[in-house]
Formats: structure tokens, sequence, C-alpha cells
């Protein structure tokens, strides 16, 4: 095995990024070299070079630190720059584990579609069969919580209004799943049961519950047994209601609604506004190898993947199946995954539809719209082979996983 470590800009741990294309089962946790190999399943080759501007970009529009991991068959690449840590200045680094919000979202799903392929659970019966009186409309089925198309109302759209004060407001909160659902079910429906796609984190509120009942264990009993056990994800943990980020991790950062304001360190939380909706962390290691083995067949029957790709519009160049969301690039590839959105990170997780290439991505910020779309590069440059263009600050910002509407802003001129 042949590698070296790649240092750019200033001796800073800041400026420090690191780039690998070597055996995957040989590969240390973060080494580094330039070297490019071919692709695999018939992809155009990682833009190496486009990945680490994208960091950099991400970087410079006021995240502390970026980085993203392309593990292609039997080739990883890696990229980090900026800092895990503002406090000590420690460099971001590949090895860290962080939060991953919505991309919770699909270890949900995943554990539902098993039970279906158990024949514990029916995808088009009504939530209601299984949760009797939760929801006030019968007509309400598995599958319409899985797709957003249920109509139940996103009760973070309130919650989180204003950034700051609303997560301190819950910060340090305990939720029951009910206390949630009925937050939405004081809200109108945004559509009728089956309607058009409206993402709402109350749907995989909802789909906790069913995992609990469904299996009489908690759902992080079910995410152990059923996926990070059998497929030894060492980084990866259902953290609730504890706070702290066990082992080493990135710091996340929230970004003020107010321009220059100072950053703030939203690390610490009980993530109990999300739980089985966006409350798991994860490594960018563990992220790929999760999609991976989805896209591969290796989690759930080739019957039930099926239905979890039965896709539904969902905003510009994308579309949503069950839990699953699909991604259409510039260069023709689409790319499955999930994007995730929980105070102080942003992270971008997707594989090719064979699951042979995934790339897992992450900003130690949030509430930045800027570099949220910036970071949406990654997949070009893991994906398509080139360097994606980095997008204006007037760019339109997505609705966005777990971001309230409206709370998405740009960079002020200081975010120190």
């Amino acid at each position: 095995m042949v590698s070296a470590t790649v240092v750019r800009g200033t001796a800073v741990a800041a400026a420090l990024v690191s780039l690998l294309a070597v055996p995957a089962h040989a590969a240390p946790r973060e080494p580094g070299t330039p070297a490019v190999r071919a692709s695999a399943g018939g992809l155009p080759d990682t833009d190496v070079k486009g990945l680490w501007n994208v960091l950099r970009t991400v970087k410079r529009q006021g995240a502390p630190g970026a980085m993203a991991r392309v593990d292609d068959h039997d080739s990883v690449h890696w990229a980090a720059t900026g800092v895990a840590d503002r406090g000590s200045g420690r460099s971001i680094s590949n090895a860290d584990r962080f939060r991953i919000g919505s991309v919770t979202k699909v270890f949900s799903a995943v554990v539902l579609l098993q039970l279906a392929d158990e024949r514990k659970l029916k995808l088009d019966a009504p939530v209601n069969h299984y949760l009797p009186g939760l929801l006030p409309d019968d007509r309400i089925t598995v599958r319409h919580v899985l797709s957003h198309r249920s109509g139940l109302y996103d009760y973070t759209n309130d919650m989180f209004a204003r950034s700051v004060p609303g997560f301190e407001a819950v910060r340090k909160k305990v939720f029951t799943y009910r206390q949630l659902v009925d937050r939405s079910l004081d809200k109108p429906r945004t559509t009728g049961p089956g309607g058009a796609y409206s993402y709402s984190n109350t749907n995989f509120v909802v789909a906790g519950m069913l995992i609990e009942k469904l299996t009489g264990h908690s759902v992080r009993i079910a995410y152990q047994r059923r996926i990070i056990d059998p497929l030894q994800l060492r980084d990866t943990f259902y953290l609730h209601p504890g706070t702290k980020i066990p082992g080493r991790h990135a710091r996340g950062y929230l970004t003020p609604d107010t321009a220059g304001a100072k950053l703030v360190d939203a690390t610490e939380q009980t993530a109990s506004w999300a739980q089985s909706a966006g409350a798991i962390i994860s490594s960018t290691r563990d992220l790929n190898t999760f999609l991976s083995a989805l896209l591969g067949g290796r989690l759930t029957s080739r019957a039930q993947l099926t239905q979890m790709q039965r896709w539904v519009p969902a905003g510009t160049s994308q579309a949503y199946g069950l839990g699953l969301r699909r991604r259409d690039l510039s260069c023709g590839i689409s790319v499955y995954g999930h994007t995730g959105a929980v105070q102080g990170y942003y992270t971008y997780a997707f594989a090719s539809k064979d699951g042979r290439r995934s790339l897992a991505a992450l900003a130690n910020t949030s509430n930045n719209g800027t570099v949220l779309n910036s970071l949406r590069g990654a997949l070009e440059s893991a994906f398509c082979g080139k360097e994606a263009k980095p997008r204006k600050s007037s760019a339109r910002i997505e609705r966005h996983e777990d971001i309230a509407p409206g709370t998405l802003v740009a960079p002020g001129p200081d975010r120190s």
C-alpha cells in the first residue's frame, strides 16, 4: 500500500486537507494520496480536486470545518478542511463522529421495511390499525407516512421559526413521541392522505412509534439489532436523551438569524425534538457502509427495496420514495440517500443505484443556506467526475429537512 498526506495552505490545522485512493480494506482512518483509480460500476472517475474545492468553498462561506468520504467499491477518497472544535483549533477529520439529522429517516424506514418483509406490517394499512386512535384520519397509511404524503403538519416549522431561541428552548427538553405528534395535530393538515409530497418530521416520529409498537423494543434496540450490529457500524449510535456525543467528534455550530452574530455551539443537546426523525450519530465511513448495504440489497428484500424506490416529485431535480431521497445530477446520473440538518450540522449521504459508490459529506454548521447549497456540489464531484460551479448566495434555497422555512440565512461578514 502506498499512502501519503497532502497538506495545502498554511500549516495551521484549519487548512489541513487529506486525500486518499487505496484499497479500502487496508486503509487507515485518515491517510492520503492524490492518486485516482478507475471507477466502479461504469461511473465517471471521482473528481477529487473538485471535492476538495467544494469543501474549501463551504469553509469560506461560514462553516468552521467540512469533510467528505467517497467509497468506490475497493477504494476510498478522503477530504477534510477546517476545524472540528473552534475552541481548541483541532482539525476536522473523517474519523470524527457527528449528528446526521434526517439521514436517520433512512434507518427508520429500513426497520419498517424489514418488518414488512417479516409480514408484521403492511405498507398500505392505516397507521391507526397499528396505533389505534393516534391520527385523526383512518385513511393515512404507513406508505403515506414514509413518503411524506400524510398531510401531517411539521411541528418543527413553529419550534424553530427563530433559530437560536427555538433551539435553546428545546435543547435540554425530553419529549414523548405523543407530545410531538400532538404539536402537529394542533395545526391543520397540509394535504389529504396520499396527496402531494410535503416534508414533515412528524411522519418519522410516527414511524418511530410504529417501530416500537411492532418490535416491542425501543428504536435504539431496533436500530442496533437490525442495522448497526449486522453492518458492524462502529461509530453509529442512537443517542437519546443523552446530550454528549461519545468518542472523537466534530462540534456543531448553529448560525444565528442575525447576520454577523457569533456562531452558537449546539453540539450538546437531547435531540429529543427529532428522535426517530433525526437523533442518530454516525461517521462518514459508517454512512457509506450503510447506504452501500441498503442499495446493494443487503438490508431488505428486493421487493421492499423496490417499494422504497417508488418515487413521487419532491422539489427541483429530486424525488422521494419511502424514507429515501433521489437526486438527479447534472450529468444524468441519479443518486440515492438523504440529506440531514440538525443544529450545527449539514450532511449529504448518497450512493449510486447499485450501492458501489457512496458519498458522505459534512459541514459543521447549520442555518446557512449558502453552505447548504454549496455542499451539494460534493455530489457532482463524487458521481459526475467534474467540479460543480460554486452557487451564488442568491441561489434558491430549498426547504431542507429539519430546518423550518425562512430560517436559512446567508453568512454575514463575521462569524467569529
